[in-house]
């Protein structure tokens, strides 16, 4: 039946490409070898517009760790978990559900804090103004998802389905995929979806920094808490790297500069994950399938 399609028109891939154009952002711009360098990609499971919030991280990380530290941000979870399976990305602040699904291969760095937790809650997001306040008015509606990789974005709302009886193959009219949450945002504000599934965090961070591009959307159903998207590594980062790395990411509160992006992510901080806190996901994944 009516898998989700790919992104119609585009509209999600167009819209990251223009807006990040698939840069690396390097912090420091030294001349030294690639093999000296920290490779963290980010994904649209963060804030990912912020091309200058993100050279001020690399420059912050690269100063507080002693390592070269190039970000690059990606326009899918996917290609992500790639790049750090072939050895192309040394680490990534990645969503749970592709965590969960490659921990044998990838390492818990760090968590963030949002509102003093290292948890996060998914959200279905509807157009203000419409009669949609519960699931069955979603059945037969169109719905776009943010990542078939996302949490917050994919797996929560399929899973959610699934323990109400329905199948989630079968429920909505048709869905597809935007690439981003804030395309979700955007797909389900000028109508090109009924409905949407999005990271809690993207749209309160939205609500509060830029209140116009939450305009015309309102919460209908927020999902149990989860542990939020965790920085991980590739197995084969050496472990004094990795330690240096969460060092730097949990020492940011302390540092001026550091206090300052994490003011600007809305974040508290970061703080040792634990593998455990992820296993609530880890189950949804394993009855996914």
């Amino acid at each position: 039946m009516r898998q989700p399609t790919s992104d119609p028109a585009g509209v999600g891939r167009r819209l990251w490409l223009r807006s990040v154009a698939a840069l690396a952002l390097g912090a420091g711009g030294r001349g030294v070898g690639a093999a000296t360098v920290l490779s963290i990609g980010i994904t649209p499971v963060v804030v990912e517009d912020r091309l200058g919030l993100w050279r001020r991280w690399a420059a912050y990380l690269e100063r507080a760790s002693g390592l070269t530290v190039t970000v690059r941000p990606f326009s899918a979870y996917g290609r992500v978990v790639d790049g750090l399976r072939q050895g192309g990305l040394d680490a990534a602040w990645l969503c749970g559900y592709p965590y969960v699904l490659h921990r044998r291969e990838l390492d818990l760095v760090a968590t963030p804090l949002w509102r003093g937790e290292p948890r996060y809650q998914g959200y279905v997001i509807v157009r203000e103004g419409a009669a949609r306040h519960d699931w069955a008015a979603l059945r037969g509606c169109t719905f776009a998802y943010a990542d078939p990789l996302s949490n917050s974005g994919h797996l929560v709302v399929r899973h959610w389905l699934r323990q109400l009886g329905h199948d989630p193959e079968t429920y909505f009219g048709r869905s597809f995929f935007t690439y981003a949450h804030r395309h979700v945002i955007e797909a389900v504000s000028v109508g090109l979806a009924d409905a949407g599934a999005v990271d809690g965090y993207v749209w309160e961070w939205l609500r509060q920094r830029h209140p116009r591009r939450v305009q015309g959307t309102r919460v209908m159903w927020r999902s149990p808490s989860f542990a939020f998207p965790p920085l991980v590594a590739r197995r084969g980062l050496p472990a004094g790297v990795r330690r240096s790395l969460a060092q730097a990411l949990i020492g940011m509160r302390h540092d001026e500069e550091g206090a300052a992006v994490l003011a600007e992510l809305q974040l508290d901080g970061f703080t040792t994950a634990e593998p455990a806190w992820y296993e609530p996901i880890e189950r949804m994944a394993r009855e996914a399938g």
